[in-house]
């Protein structure tokens, strides 16, 4: 990390941002850019904006801009650091990139900023990689969550953790090393006790990963039902305007349309599908194979049935699709005389609502029942949900380690037995915070960030 490097950290709107960090970041900075008030940058105090004017490697000026320095340690990868505000011209920030690298700063990598931060203990990596999560949030939960957890909200609580238990295994490791000693029974008491509170807590931790999962990438939702049973008109009344095309022949929906759609906290990834029911037509029947497999993966079907009409054996399909996953029965077209028996329908399926997808009544209930369906209701998202699969399973693994280190404890065994248990679980802990983490596990987490971050 002794070389300088810089990225476009944004681009494609009125104003394009340059970010350069290393030791020579300012000073590269300072040879492409000159303030109108004759001053250099790299006598510039620190994170003050200066006004002038930018040039490209050969001198000539390409857009009047501004430019600020931040001078080490205290900067956001712990380097001396310069950004170049200008405008957001693809061929402006181009040309500045390249007037930096022919002042020997090179290309940076994908995160490689946030790695730096990392590296030089600027962020815990739990940290780093909740800046990936605000960076990619597609909702406003979703990024308060990630903030929160660029705050600490879970680095802090597994450094608390992993210290309480490295100072037990200190006291353990005290007794093994005096065999001669009695062994007083507090010891293993306390520790007992420690290991218990821990235990719960990471598996609590652990556990919220599958909500959690929810939240940052959205729940897939798929609108199932036979033929003009309604499900292209619901789609386009979620997304509030005409997406799927609507007609009275049978048939009409014949591949997936997927879109996303915000119901409350939650993004639904919706896709409707073509009807179920028996055909000749291969290409239909391919339209209703893709629709049976994306019921299978997904994570919340919407089973729609055609109120107007009795329940028929193209619905005993659908039945049979939505058995064993989160479905909510949607009674459609209400507007219209009613035929269909819902006694059925609630030997199957806990959640029933009636509406019209074609004048929007009953709307309001699907869309207030679809986030409870899920188990994600109304909730402060204050970094508590562990979005991050890797985070998650490194949580398990020291849960796990722990509950056996606590029956160790308890069961009256050796130290050496509840020190082994425990110092895996601070390893597991450690690959969340970063200091028992591997270089390739860092290089792959680094690899996901985009160019500039």
């Amino acid at each position: 990390m002794n070389d300088t490097i810089a990225a476009i950290s944004s681009a494609g709107g009125p104003i394009g941002l340059i970010r350069a960090s290393g030791e020579q970041a300012i000073q590269a900075v300072d040879t492409i850019f000159r303030a109108k008030n004759g001053k250099r940058m790299l006598d510039a105090p620190g994170q003050k904006l200066v006004y002038g004017t930018l040039h490209d490697k050969n001198g000539k000026m390409i857009d009047c801009c501004y430019a600020v320095v931040f001078h080490a340690p205290h900067t956001y990868t712990g380097e001396s650091m310069a950004e170049l505000q200008c405008h957001g011209s693809t061929a402006v920030l181009q040309q500045a990139l390249d007037a930096l690298f022919a002042q020997g700063v090179r290309q940076a990598e994908a995160g490689e900023f946030t790695r730096r931060a990392f590296l030089n203990g600027k962020l815990g990596l739990s940290e780093a990689e909740a800046v990936h999560d605000l960076i990619t949030a597609r909702t406003a939960e979703a990024a308060q969550n990630a903030v929160a957890q660029m705050m600490g909200a879970v680095g802090s609580p597994v450094q608390q953790m992993r210290e309480e238990l490295i100072g037990m295994v200190a006291h353990f490791h005290a007794v093994v090393d005096f065999p001669d000693e009695d062994i007083d029974p507090i010891l293993f008491d306390d520790a007992a006790a420690l290991l218990h509170r821990t235990t719960s807590r990471l598996y609590a931790m652990a556990e919220s990963y599958e909500r959690g999962r929810i939240l940052r990438e959205g729940v897939p939702c798929v609108i199932l039902g036979r033929p003009n049973a309604g499900k292209s008109t619901l789609l386009n009344t979620l997304l509030g305007r005409e997406r799927a095309i609507v007609t009275d022949i049978p048939g009409t929906t014949r591949d997936l349309i997927e879109e996303n759609v915000k119901v409350g906290q939650l993004l639904l990834r919706v896709t409707d599908t073509a009807g179920l029911r028996d055909t000749t037509d291969p290409i239909e029947q391919a339209g209703i194979d893709r629709a049976m497999a994306e019921a299978s993966a997904s994570a919340l079907i919407l089973a729609v049935f055609d109120g107007s009409q009795p329940i028929g054996d193209e619905d005993m399909l659908v039945l049979a699709r939505a058995a064993g996953h989160r479905a909510i029965a949607v009674v459609n077209k209400v507007d219209l005389p009613q035929q269909l028996d819902e006694k059925l329908l609630k030997k199957h399926f806990l959640h029933i609502v009636p509406l019209s997808a074609k004048t929007g009544t009953g709307m309001d209930k699907l869309l207030s029942l679809i986030p409870r369906t899920i188990g994600l209701g109304d909730g402060a998202f204050d970094g508590a949900l562990i979005t991050n699969a890797r985070q998650a399973a490194a949580l398990a693994r020291a849960a796990e380690r722990c509950e056996a280190a606590l029956y160790a404890a308890q069961s009256g065994m050796t130290p050496d037995a509840v020190v082994m248990d425990a110092e895996g679980a601070i390893a597991a802990l450690g690959e969340i915070t970063g200091e028992t983490v591997t270089e390739a596990v860092v290089s792959r987490i680094f690899s996901d960030f985009c160019v500039g971050k």
